[in-house]
C-alpha cells in the first residue's frame, strides 16, 4: 500500500522501536502489512512456524497446570474395557490417590485413563487429562475436569513429568510402555529426582521384569540397581503408599 494521492513521504517514521528517516521511510504501516492477505500460505508449513506452535503449547500447558497441587500420573491402555477388573482397579486407584491428597493426571483418553479420571472425580478430587492429536478421533473422556490437548508428544510428555510427582502404570500397550521407559530413563540419568514409578499388575508386568533382569541386566546393558527404580504390586493401597512415601506427600 503506497502513500495516499497528494501526500508527501514523511521525513521520519516510527515503526515500533525503530525510527526510519528520509529515503529509509517505508510505505504503509506494520498493521497494514500484517492484514494484507495477498501471497502464498506456505509459511504455515515451515519449521519456524512450527517452533512458534510448539512454544504456544508449552505456554498453554504451563498456564493450565502451574497451580495444580501435588499430582500422580496414571497410565494404561485406552483399550481397557469398562467394567473389567483392570478398569475397576483404575477407578479405585484414582479415588485412593485423591484420598491421599493427590490430583490425578492421565492421558485423558478412554479405557484405563478414563477409569482413573472417573475415580478421581467421584472422590471429588482434581481430574486432569492431557490429550494428544491422533490420526483417529479419541477426545477427552467425560471425567476430565481440566483438559489440555497437544499436537506434539514431546510437549505432552514434558507436562506429565513436570507436573506429576510420580507414575502409576496400569497394564497398557506401546504408548504406555513409551511413557514408562521415558520415566525410567529420566530417573536413571537423574534428570528427575524423588520420582516413584509403580507398575500395577504383577501378572501383566512379570514377563517384562523377568526380561529386564534375565536379559538386559544379565548381558550388562543395565545395572542391577536399575531394577530398584520401580515397584510392582497388585494392591491399590500399596501403590498409593509407595508413591506417598517417596514423594513425602
Amino acid at each position: 500500500m503506497g502513500m495516499p494521492d497528494g501526500t508527501r513521504r514523511p521525513e521520519e517514521q516510527r515503526l515500533g522501536p525503530v525510527i526510519r528517516r528520509r529515503e529509509q521511510v517505508q510505505p504503509g504501516t506494520t498493521d497494514q502489512r500484517l492484514l494484507d492477505t495477498e501471497g502464498d500460505s506456505e509459511w504455515v508449513h515451515t519449521d519456524p512456524w512450527r517452533v512458534m506452535r510448539i512454544q504456544s503449547e508449552f505456554v498453554e500447558g504451563f498456564g493450565a497446570l502451574a497451580e495444580l497441587p501435588g499430582a500422580i500420573a496414571v497410565f494404561g491402555s485406552a483399550r481397557t474395557p469398562a467394567g473389567s477388573a483392570e478398569y475397576e482397579a483404575g477407578v479405585r486407584l484414582g479415588g485412593a490417590l485423591v484420598d491421599a491428597g493427590f490430583a490425578v493426571i492421565t492421558g485423558g483418553g478412554p479405557g484405563a485413563m478414563e477409569a482413573a479420571n472417573k475415580g478421581a472425580r467421584e472422590a471429588r478430587g482434581i481430574s486432569v487429562g492431557l490429550g494428544i492429536e491422533l490420526p483417529f478421533e479419541q477426545g477427552l473422556n467425560p471425567h476430565v475436569d481440566i483438559g489440555v490437548n497437544f499436537r506434539y508428544f514431546f510437549v505432552r510428555k514434558t507436562m506429565f513429568v513436570k507436573y506429576a510427582q510420580g507414575f502409576v502404570v496400569l497394564p497398557g500397550g506401546l504408548g504406555t510402555l513409551d511413557e514408562l521407559f521415558e520415566a525410567l530413563t529420566l530417573v536413571q540419568t537423574r534428570k528427575v529426582t524423588r520420582f516413584p514409578i509403580v507398575l500395577f499388575g504383577t501378572e501383566y508386568w512379570g514377563g517384562l521384569v523377568d526380561w529386564l533382569r534375565n536379559t538386559v541386566v544379565a548381558q550388562g546393558k543395565a545395572s542391577e540397581k536399575d531394577l530398584l527404580l520401580f515397584h510392582v504390586t497388585d494392591d491399590v493401597e500399596e501403590a498409593v503408599a509407595l508413591v506417598t512415601k517417596e514423594t513425602g506427600n
